[in-house]
């Protein structure tokens, strides 16, 4: 499995995955929109998309981080905003590889880590990102507002 950062090329493959992961999250399928907005992405440089890729040149996972930064540590932060690797690729030790390369961009961007948020009920993930090494917050609260 070879893991590389993604490029407008990828955009068609990986549009499909992006996809697949918004519909885990119970959003509708907009493939032209989605499209345009990983497009979007890699070309304003406004993301970091690695992708995971088989030996046949297919796309199997993705990992999006966005940079942040930390005004109480003066420093750059990245949030790993999603992960998402195909069902049948699953147990391969895949999401470890996206996530070890997120954790590679962390420290040759010299910054302090990385973030994450995942939902209670996503029982893959909460088990996923204590054995990379991620520590539950339990003292701080999560707010949102929506327009």
């Amino acid at each position: 499995m070879n893991i590389r950062k993604a490029q407008l090329a990828d955009v068609p493959q990986l549009n499909e995955l992006f996809n697949e992961y918004r519909l885990f999250y119970k959003k509708e399928a907009d493939l032209e929109k989605s499209a345009l907005f990983l497009k979007e992405r890699i070309t304003n440089n406004e993301s970091v998309i690695y992708v995971a890729e088989s030996v046949h040149q297919k796309l199997t996972g993705f990992v999006q981080l966005y940079p942040l930064f930390s005004s109480t540590r003066l420093c750059r932060l990245w949030l790993l905003n999603d992960l998402f690797v195909l069902p049948e690729f699953r147990g391969q030790q895949i999401s470890v590889l996206l996530i070890n390369e997120a954790k590679k961009l962390a420290i040759d961007t010299d910054a302090v880590g990385l973030i994450l948020e995942t939902a209670k009920s996503n029982d893959i993930g909460n088990q996923l990102y204590p054995r990379t090494d991620f520590v539950l917050d339990e003292d701080h609260n999560y707010y949102y507002w929506d327009k």
